[in-house]
């Protein structure tokens, strides 16, 4: 490790919290009815689109409609993505390289991917989809995020509001964070990325002849428009297999690092707006510490484990000057930077990647693997991190009050049996679910026959594609035959539950403290903006994670380490 390579996590989190505070305010402004400096031409833009969709946004809805209409939106998405790739071949527009139709259990796979925010792509884009099909991948990806942060907007309203039945409009939370928010900030960092070496076009594919006379065919395409709704909705699914390692997708490390500040942004400034909804800065602090604690240790820990290099070279006594493992990382890039944007990836629910996690030292791919198997809450993507901090933060007061015998509260309301359920239940389901499909994979033929490895490193890449899907992460670990029926069903079915059996029970939840009164702070309130409060959701979502998922890691990365050291590989 090297302190250049250490500080940039440090550099990263400097330049994001000023950024965060700043697009906090502005959500919070243009969401719960203040003026912002764009109000002038996006109102006229959102009253278009309220009378195109025949909706009334004055109507405030119960959570139950407002989940409806949630729902209906990814339907629609799910059945027009469906139908879109099934027809691809035939459809005339944009598909000069002429490809072919996209088989039924890859569409199956990849519309539930773009609906749900994962955008697992158990397929090669440059070599599947034709641009139109691309174009609309693109537009689910300005879709799926916000709907994430609609489900943000239940869950909070339930501590602003008192005595209240309805937790908003879904109309009028979706196509404003859409105008407001996506499209402005997606169309400016096409135009850096574009300005930053990513091309965005229409071409047909450049034929090249290489000096030792092989034809190679150059894939382009719209990259930059896409790539930047991709970063930044954190949605992962790229234009490229390589994703961000690809040249066209990142040209350079200043686009990268652009891409990577780009990524974390609105996550990070949902913690700002919670603030802002709830009327208390200081609940902020709590939060944003747990967060960038557990973001700093997880990229420390990954960059220490690959800067370390493979343990089975100092084994069989192979002592190199250098034996940091280069392997699947781009030399553009280096150690530092490509661990960086891979933790960072895992950790903001993100799934873009710069470097190969299958080729990671056995700890340091554990790093970005239970990164997603917390929960997704280190940030997490649009709205449903946070929305999942708030569960492990009512869990923790829950256990808290255990200890001392009151009924705990949080942000004066009071947390009862209901609230409590639906937190451990949106925890329980997708662990469960991570749990239960990857031991069917590895005992049923089906899912063995998809793994390509042997032993702790096959596990590992199995546990990495299920803890992707129900995190709505997308990167996937390699090693599988991703596109085989099972794990395109499998997999399917893992991004539904992490998406809606993880955040449907908490927006629930925000409905039922909407209703309730606030209560006044006594000197028996726990105070939930101090450092005790810190350490207590620290430990939280550390020993949650280690207490249900410590078997199967002992099984993949520490049994594979452990090999490792030994001198064996798998």
């Amino acid at each position: 490790m090297t302190w250049q390579g250490s500080i940039q996590v440090f550099i990263v989190l400097i330049i994001l919290i000023p950024i965060a505070m700043l697009l906090g305010s502005y959500m919070y402004r243009f969401l719960e009815g203040g003026k912002t400096f764009a109000d002038r031409p996006f109102k006229r833009l959102e009253k278009g689109a309220y009378k195109f969709c025949g909706v009334n946004p004055d109507s405030e809805m119960v959570w139950t409609r407002y989940l409806f209409a949630l729902l209906s939106v990814n339907l629609a998405g799910f059945v027009i993505l469906m139908i879109l790739l099934a027809l691809q071949p035939v459809l005339p527009w944009f598909n000069p390289a002429h490809m072919t139709r996209v088989p039924f259990w890859t569409n199956l796979n990849t519309s539930i991917s773009f609906i749900t925010n994962t955008n697992w792509q158990n397929y090669s884009g440059e070599t599947t989809l034709s641009y139109l099909s691309q174009i609309w991948l693109t537009v689910q990806q300005f879709l799926s995020p916000v709907s994430g942060i609609c489900m943000l907007l239940v869950v909070v309203r339930g501590f602003s509001r008192s005595s209240c039945k309805t937790v908003g409009n879904f109309w009028r939370d979706f196509i404003r964070t859409i105008i407001w928010l996506a499209i402005p900030i997606a169309f400016i960092g096409a135009i850096v990325l574009l300005a930053l070496g990513s091309p965005d076009n229409f071409n047909a594919y450049t034929v090249a002849h290489t000096l030792q006379g092989h034809r190679q065919v150059i894939a382009q395409g719209p990259v930059a428009s896409m790539t930047s709704i991709m970063q930044l909705g954190d949605n992962g699914g790229g234009f490229f297999n390589a994703n961000a390692a690809h040249p066209y997708a990142a040209p350079n490390a200043a686009s990268l690092i652009f891409q990577l500040i780009l990524g974390m942004s609105i996550p990070v400034s949902c913690i700002f707006l919670f603030g802002k909804m709830i009327k208390d800065k200081l609940q902020i602090r709590p939060i944003l510490l747990v967060m960038g604690v557990l973001f700093i240790a997880g990229t420390l820990l990954m960059y220490h484990y690959e800067a370390a290099g493979n343990p089975a070279l100092t084994a069989h006594g192979i002592h190199l000057a250098s034996t940091q493992n280069y392997e699947g990382k781009d030399s553009r890039f280096g150690i530092g930077t490509s661990t960086l944007f891979n933790n960072s990836t895992t950790a903001v629910s993100w799934g873009s990647v710069a470097a190969s996690n299958d080729s990671m030292t056995p700890l340091g791919g554990l790093i970005p693997l239970f990164n997603m198997m917390t929960g997704e809450v280190i940030f997490g993507s649009w709205g449903v991190g946070m929305v999942g901090m708030i569960a492990y933060a009512i869990l923790t007061l829950f256990l808290a009050g255990l200890m001392v015998g009151r009924t705990p509260e949080y942000l004066g309301k009071k947390i009862e049996s209901f609230e409590v359920k639906m937190s451990v239940l949106s925890m329980v389901v997708p662990s469960l679910a991570i749990l239960v499909l990857s031991a069917l994979s590895v005992a049923l033929p089906a899912g063995r026959s998809g793994i390509f490895n042997h032993g702790p490193h096959g596990l590992s890449e199995v546990l990495y594609a299920f803890a992707s899907g129900v995190g709505n992460n997308g990167s996937a670990f390699g090693g599988l035959n991703a596109a085989s029926p099972w794990y395109s069903a499998t997999v399917g079915i893992a991004m539904l539950l992490g998406r809606f059996a993880m955040y449907i029970p908490l927006m629930a939840m925000g409905s039922s403290l909407a209703k309730k009164q606030k209560i006044p702070t006594t000197a028996g309130t726990f105070p939930t903006h101090g450092i005790l409060f810190s350490v207590l959701l620290g430990g939280t979502v550390l020993v949650v994670g280690v207490l249900i998922f410590f078997p199967a890691l002992a099984l993949g990365p520490l049994a594979e380490q452990f090999a490792a050291q030994a001198g064996k590989l798998f």
